[in-house]
């Protein structure tokens, strides 16, 4: 699935995944259904094992397990 990554210009509702709000200034993927969601710094994964800690968006988390808009999964 393809998207466009983008810095959102006004504050727009909350992200459907983690259900944060969508925040002016945040960097968030715009899915051709134009649903958006973050796309960056937003969850936070430590890796103990590792002493390392990985930064992840909420769509980047998604992709990992799905290929479709959670939003629209038959589109």
């Amino acid at each position: 699935l393809f998207f466009s990554e983008d810095v959102l210009s006004k504050d727009a509702g909350e992200c459907a995944i983690c259900l944060e709000e969508l925040q002016q200034g945040d960097t968030i993927a715009r899915l051709p259904c134009l649903c958006i969601y973050h796309k960056g710094q937003v969850f936070l994964r430590m890796h103990i094992k590792f002493q390392k800690v990985t930064f992840i968006g909420c769509i980047d988390e998604w992709f990992e397990v799905n290929r479709s808009c959670p939003e629209h999964p038959s589109d």
